[in-house]
């Protein structure tokens, strides 16, 4: 698994995470997603590297900004987001 995790920023709100979240599942082909406006980071969980300029596209035609995105390998696979 590789996980991508991307910071953005924008999110206020709970409803700003579904908008992204739903934007990547629409986009990309993905296991799981999920993401923290407080924190302002989306985590991806995906079988293979995602194409970076083609997230930050799709996320800043949401009206968000991508900061910064980071992929790893995650032999874990789980997110970081809920502190494990």
């Amino acid at each position: 698994m590789i996980k991508t995790t991307m910071k953005i920023d924008g999110m206020m709100c709970s409803m700003c995470e579904s908008h992204i979240n739903d934007t990547i599942r629409q986009n990309f082909k993905i296991k799981k997603v999920t993401s923290s406006h407080k924190k302002g980071i989306t985590e991806i969980l995906s079988e293979d590297i995602l194409d970076e300029p083609a997230l930050t596209e799709a996320v800043g035609k949401t009206g968000y900004r991508v900061l910064e995105i980071k992929s790893t390998k995650d032999e874990k696979k789980h997110f970081s987001l809920f502190g494990r």
